[in-house]
C-alpha cells in the first residue's frame, strides 16, 4: 500500500499565524515553495498561505504585507491527511475539496506536504487524469 508519507515532500515548515506576510514571502523564496502551512500557538494547523494569497489578498488590495499576518489570509477549515493514509484517501481528500496542496500530519506534527508535483511523480496516468478532472474541470 502506498501511503501519504511515501509520496509527500518531506520537511515542510510551519509559519505561525501571527507571522507577517513579508516574512512568509521571504521564507517561501528561501525554501523555493509556493505555500506554507500556518500553525496556531499550539502548533495545530489553522490554514495554508500561498504566494498567490499574498499577492491577490494583500498586495493587490494595497495592504502592507509587513502589517498583515498569516491568520488574516487563512479561510475555511484546514484540510490535512494522516501520514499513514492510503494514496486513494489522499486523492479523495484533494479531489473532494478541490485543493492542490495537502499537509501530512504524523503524531500531531507536520511531517510533509503533498503537492501536484508529488502526485505527478508517484501516481499512474489514470490517477493523475482523475485528479485533474476533479480539481480543475468542475
Amino acid at each position: 500500500m502506498t501511503t501519504a508519507k511515501d509520496i509527500m515532500h518531506p520537511g515542510a515548515q510551519w509559519i505561525s499565524r501571527t507571522e507577517t506576510l513579508d516574512v512568509a514571502a521571504q521564507l517561501m523564496r528561501d525554501l523555493n515553495v509556493g505555500a506554507l502551512p500556518v500553525a496556531d500557538e499550539n502548533e495545530r494547523l489553522c490554514g495554508i498561505v500561498t504566494d498567490r494569497d499574498i499577492v491577490v489578498k494583500c498586495i493587490a488590495e494595497g495592504i502592507d504585507p509587513s502589517q498583515c499576518n498569516a491568520a488574516e489570509l487563512c479561510e475555511g477549515t484546514p484540510r490535512w491527511i494522516d501520514a499513514n493514509a492510503d494514496v486513494e484517501d489522499v486523492l479523495h481528500e484533494m479531489e473532494q475539496h478541490r485543493i492542490k496542496r495537502l499537509p501530512v500530519i504524523e503524531n500531531k506534527r507536520l511531517v510533509g506536504i503533498i503537492s501536484e508535483a508529488d502526485l505527478a511523480q508517484h501516481l499512474t496516468d489514470d490517477q493523475i487524469a482523475e485528479f485533474a478532472e476533479m480539481v480543475y474541470a468542475r
